[in-house]
């Protein structure tokens, strides 16, 4: 089970959250419709590029896997996933030499997009890509694994341009299924009940030369991702890093100036930092108790009055008045919503469309 920290802290660019809006618009699904329930805003996700927790993209996933009733629709979204998508290591992936070495980039920068998985060249059998998964529910596997695979295989074809269909073997971590030609078309062999998801390339491919290398533009991109992951591990941007901050704590949430002063910096200068990256302390304040206060309801026993208090709330009813402002529903009636759907960390839990 994932402790709250995690399964709130920013995991996932919101580009791949873009891209599933995208799949069912052009299912014919209108913007509210994509969105509804999710407690997602359209404005924000298409505007704002702060990372999304994996808590946030498993409602959006969970909404749209219903909706399409498509349950290969990650490898639908992972199609039309641009090397653009994945920002400077997609950039630097398609100019390097080879694509051993575009391989290697994606590996390094994969936290810079997300925090959920990554391919790598397998050491002992160097045609095979395998798929470490990092933070990966059961009742996702299938969506994410699916939007993984078509993912790098676009990023591959357009950095080499040669097609591999049909010398690609697919090795999938899955049993077969009653949409299993859905992935027939992925791959020119298809082995269903591996123990991991593994692409196993044609001999020679690693070392197929990308047709747009170019060193100096390689320099410059691999010196950006650089700059990023350094940034990234002092804690990300200054939104990033204070919602870990404060979702750390409990029941008792800093200040204004009392976060100026763990940040060292003044008040006025905070607001200023956080003006640029389009956002106000109390806003992250309320996220933060908005998303804690869904875990406690949906994941813990815990009572409503103690769900307020470890929220900083001394007064029950003006934590109940909050959340209603927050999501139009009642603390008790959120629970009683989130008790019928299926629990998210049931480990037997898997799509079922």
């Amino acid at each position: 089970m994932f402790n709250q920290q995690l399964w709130l802290s920013p995991s996932i660019h919101p580009v791949y959250a873009r891209l599933i809006c995208a799949e069912l618009r052009r299912r014919g699904f209108s913007d509210s419709r994509i969105l509804e329930g999710t407690r997602l805003n359209w404005d924000t996700l298409h505007h704002d590029n702060r990372f999304l927790s994996f808590d946030q993209m498993h409602r959006l996933v969970l909404h749209a896997l219903t909706l399409s009733q498509c349950p290969w629709l990650g490898i639908e979204v992972g199609r039309h996933t641009d090397v653009s998508a994945h920002g400077a290591a997609g950039y630097a992936s398609i100019v390097t030499g080879n694509v051993r070495s575009a391989v290697g980039i994606i590996n390094r920068y994969s936290s810079l997009r997300q925090n959920i998985a990554a391919f790598r060249v397998d050491p002992q059998q160097p045609t095979l890509l395998v798929l470490d998964e990092r933070l990966i529910l059961p009742e996702l596997r299938e969506y994410l694994l699916g939007h993984f695979t078509t993912g790098i295989l676009r990023l591959l074809e357009t950095a080499t341009g040669l097609p591999l269909h049909q010398q690609l073997t697919l090795h999938w971590p899955m049993p077969e299924t009653a949409w299993s030609a859905a992935y027939r078309q992925v791959a020119g062999t298809v082995l269903f009940g591996s123990d991991q998801l593994r692409l196993e390339l044609p001999e020679g491919y690693l070392d197929s030369p990308c047709l747009a290398a170019d060193p100096e533009a390689e320099r410059l991109a691999l010196r950006d991702c650089e700059n990023q992951l350094q940034r990234l591990v002092r804690g990300g941007s200054l939104s990033e890093r204070i919602k870990q901050r404060l979702l750390s704590c409990e029941s008792q949430y800093p200040t204004l100036e009392q976060m100026a002063a763990q940040e060292h910096m003044a008040p006025r200068t905070l607001i200023r930092h956080l003006n640029d990256e389009g956002v106000r302390y109390q806003t992250l304040l309320d996220d933060v108790r908005c998303d804690l206060a869904c875990w406690f309801l949906s994941q813990t026993s815990l009572s409503i009055e103690s769900v307020a208090e470890r929220l900083g709330y001394l007064d029950p009813t003006n934590f109940s008045r909050t959340f209603r402002r927050w999501l139009g529903v009642t603390p008790r009636g959120f629970r009683q919503q989130a008790r019928r759907a299926p629990s998210a960390f049931d480990a037997d839990t898997g799509t079922d469309l």
